[in-house]
């Protein structure tokens, strides 16, 4: 499985050939420094550990200074490992870019939705709430969440009150609609979780995953082949035979 992080840099508009006007939210995504490459040998489990959005040495701590500088790779703000299937084309120190991905691909994108802080039952569940009229106190209430003789508690999973968001995300079967090398720059269509300026996780969709290998920095932009479509049967054009054979009776 193909990754990158990256944070999200806000939502616009585009048009494909169609003239339809598509939303789409723009990501900044990479360059990520290669730091670690586990494999089943060593860790049990195959994956590339990734940094991602420069750091002050002087902000970092001594351990993660330590394992930057084993990697001989600046420190980074954000590490993510993310499993692959393949090593191959990566390599300890080196850079990873948006190239690994093509217009037309499928990514999910993994983030922390926004916080909304403490909620009622209204907000948080879209619970439509009582009456208001003619003194009554049920207003946006939850109501009843227990019963008094048996089992005399509150089962789990009742939806009450609590705090909203600040949960990680992950919104499936995004289409890229766009790339940018230069800038390091991707358009997903769609909207994604997070604020503005929000570290996000893109990987290739797990429901559209196709055979494919880490691509180097200087290979460019990837091109998508999509099968073929394949075209109905042409019915034939041969007339039907009448029938013309008689029925034969006989005792």
């Amino acid at each position: 499985m193909i990754g990158l992080v990256g944070k999200k840099v806000g939502m616009t508009q585009v048009f494909d050939q169609d003239g339809h006007r598509v939303p789409v939210t723009v990501l900044e995504v990479g360059p990520c420094s290669v730091l670690q490459l586990k494999t089943k040998e060593t860790d049990g489990y195959q994956s590339v550990q990734l940094g991602f959005d420069p750091k002050k040495e002087s902000r970092t701590n001594r351990s993660a200074l330590g394992h930057f500088k084993k990697y001989k790779v600046e420190p980074k703000k954000i590490i993510k490992e993310i499993r692959t299937e393949t090593l191959e084309g990566l390599e300890t120190g080196k850079q990873v870019l948006v190239n690994n991905f093509a217009v037309g691909d499928f990514v999910d994108v993994i983030g922390t939705s926004i916080g909304r802080g403490f909620q009622g039952v209204v907000k948080r569940h879209n619970f439509k709430g009582g009456e208001r009229g003619h003194g009554s106190m049920f207003g946006r209430v939850p109501g009843s969440i227990g019963q008094s003789s048996f089992p005399s508690r509150v089962l789990k999973g009742v939806k009450l009150p609590g705090h909203m968001g600040a949960k990680q995300a992950t919104v499936q079967n995004l289409r890229v609609e766009s790339i940018d090398l230069e800038h390091h720059v991707m358009a997903v269509r769609g909207a994604v979780p997070g604020p503005r300026n929000g570290y996000l996780v893109v990987r290739e969709a797990v429901k559209h995953r196709r055979p494919r290998k880490w691509r180097s920095p200087e290979e460019g932009l990837e091109e998508l082949k999509l099968p073929e479509k394949k075209e109905p049967p042409k019915p034939s054009k041969k007339k039907p035979v009448a029938k013309t054979a008689a029925k034969k009776t006989g005792k």
